[in-house]
């Protein structure tokens, strides 16, 4: 299809319908999805030249997408819920304070850091979902608690979850990932202090953000440096994980200085009494998030284990497709789906495990199994629809050539001078899409590669901003907001938080445009 502003527009109205109602007329997620995904479907056959055929096939391989995603979503709050019903998170609440009184030093050790660390070890939601609820924990509103969970873990994604993302990237361009390695990490972890910066002023507010710049300097340099040294040397797909992890480690440590806190610690007690209950220990309420870590750690990074749980997948072969304007989509497998493997998987088996330790415990009242099955039902069942929608209207864009075209209008046009400032928001575009970083480099690795080379610019400088773009977009995507609403009451009202988030977004956005322009210009193109 021909590039011209009415066709531009036409492809954006999906996109233009669902923010026009969930952040103008205050839709929540389900309903504004709905109406998107109708309007996908509308302009698509009337104007993309799509047929009811590659619109079935376009839903077949949406519903899978959203299988995986909704897999996270309902055990996510499985999790929450067993923890919450022994009473674990109250008491989480009240001693993780106690390792420093300071709400932005709070907001950062779990906001960006464990939050990044979840993000190394799991994938799409998991993040948001396990760690917002904890910041609500701690006294933190849920809109704030969303927020922070969500950008905390931006800086993370390319080199996240095994790096799948930074794969996927390296098999659509063809550029060896030691090639690719030194830009991205660069760039991802010059994102980093952004990041966080953008968790500490969303949880404390200007003061809060200066008052934390010590913590937020020292731990932005241990984790990208981290994340450089190992994806620099092969090890990618640890680069996240073991960045965070020691950002976990040198964090709580800096808490014990004086010059990181703001008040004086307080030796926290042994135990913890309820009400309503036995004493309960720390150490208790936390296990359930320990053996979270422990399998996803087992399950993902250790070969002979990895290959038993994901020996059984689901998986299905999609045909070739094409509209009547001559856009393309080959045939292939749709989303692999590993059962026992999951990521939602993970969460099931740390539910079960943590519900049997807390039950051996006394934590549970007579009918709390009932209890936790009805919060669990009752917060995932808008978050489903909404979920479901968006991720149908996001194949079909795809499919038809909308998203593709979007991004044309972007990039055509700009000199070579300009396009570095343009890359990252390409990437966050296809992410903001797709809720995929992974998708948007399978999208636009190989158009953002093609333009560097005709604009004589560094290939590798260009799809470092098209991955650390996708990166800073997919955790502004409006079904992963959605993932984060549903486990803090907030379904239903996702149109205020995605208000919010685009600002810091767009801010953290430029940021790394500004950054990619820069190495641009000192390098002479």
């Amino acid at each position: 299809m021909p590039l011209n502003f009415a066709n531009w527009l036409l492809a954006a109205t999906p996109i233009i319908v669902m923010l026009v109602l969930m952040l103008g007329v205050n839709w929540g997620g389900s309903k504004a999805g709905a109406a998107a995904w109708l309007a996908a479907i509308l302009v698509a056959l009337a104007v993309f030249g799509a047929s009811p055929w590659l619109l079935l096939i376009a839903q077949l391989k949406s519903l899978l997408l959203t299988l995986d995603v909704l897999y996270i979503i309902w055990m996510a709050l499985l999790l929450f819920h067993v923890a919450d019903e022994a009473g674990a998170i109250s008491v989480i609440g009240e001693r993780l304070p106690r390792l420093t009184s300071d709400r932005t030093m709070q907001a950062l050790l779990l906001g960006w850091v464990f939050v990044s660390f979840l993000q190394g070890i799991g994938g799409f939601g998991v993040p948001v979902a396990v760690v917002a609820p904890l910041l609500v924990s701690l006294g933190f509103a849920p809109v704030q608690a969303v927020i922070m969970a969500s950008l905390g873990h931006g800086w993370a994604i390319t080199f996240g979850s095994l790096a799948i993302s930074y794969q996927t990237l390296i098999a659509t361009t063809n550029v060896p990932g030691e090639v690719l390695a030194p830009d991205s990490a660069l760039l991802m972890g010059l994102v980093t202090l952004a990041s966080g910066a953008a968790v500490a002023h969303a949880g404390a507010g200007w003061k809060g953000l200066l008052r934390g710049l010590p913590m937020l300097l020292v731990l932005s340099v241990v984790m990208s440096g981290m994340q450089y040294v190992l994806a620099t040397n092969g090890l990618w797909t640890l680069g996240a994980t073991v960045a965070s992890l020691t950002g976990l480690a040198v964090g709580i440590g800096l808490t014990t200085l004086p010059w990181f806190r703001r008040l004086p610690i307080e030796t926290p007690a042994v135990q913890t009494t309820t009400s309503d209950g036995p004493r309960r220990s720390l150490r208790l309420a936390m296990s359930i998030y320990a053996v979270l870590i422990l399998l996803a750690i087992l399950i993902n990074l250790v070969p002979s284990i990895k290959d038993i749980f994901n020996q059984v997948t689901i998986s299905f072969e999609f045909p070739a497709l094409s509209t009547s304007l001559g856009w393309e989509t080959p045939a292939e497998a749709g989303r692999r789906i590993s059962v026992f493997g999951h990521p939602g998987a993970i969460l099931l088996y740390s539910s079960l495990i943590g519900a049997l330790i807390y039950a051996s415990a006394g934590y549970y009242k007579p009918g709390a199994v009932k209890r936790i099955l009805q919060k669990v039902w009752k917060g995932g069942g808008n978050a489903s629809l909404g979920i479901t929608a968006m991720v149908g209207m996001a194949v079909i864009m795809s499919h038809t050539g909308m998203t593709n075209l979007l991004a044309r209008g972007i990039s055509e046009g700009v000199s070579a001078r300009v396009y570095p400032l343009v890359a990252p928001f390409v990437g966050a575009l296809g992410a903001f899409m797709t809720g995929s970083n992974t998708n948007s480099n399978v999208v636009f690795g190989l158009l953002q590669k093609q333009t560097a080379e005709l604009l004589g610019l560094s290939v590798t400088l260009i799809l470092a901003a098209q991955t650390t773009g996708g990166s800073l977009g997919s955790v502004l995507a409006p079904a992963k907001v959605i993932v984060g609403c549903s486990t803090v009451g907030l379904s239903g009202k996702e149109g205020p938080v995605i208000g919010k988030m685009l600002l810091y977004g767009l801010l953290t956005l430029t940021y790394a445009a500004l950054l990619t322009w820069l190495l641009a210009t000192l390098r002479g193109g």
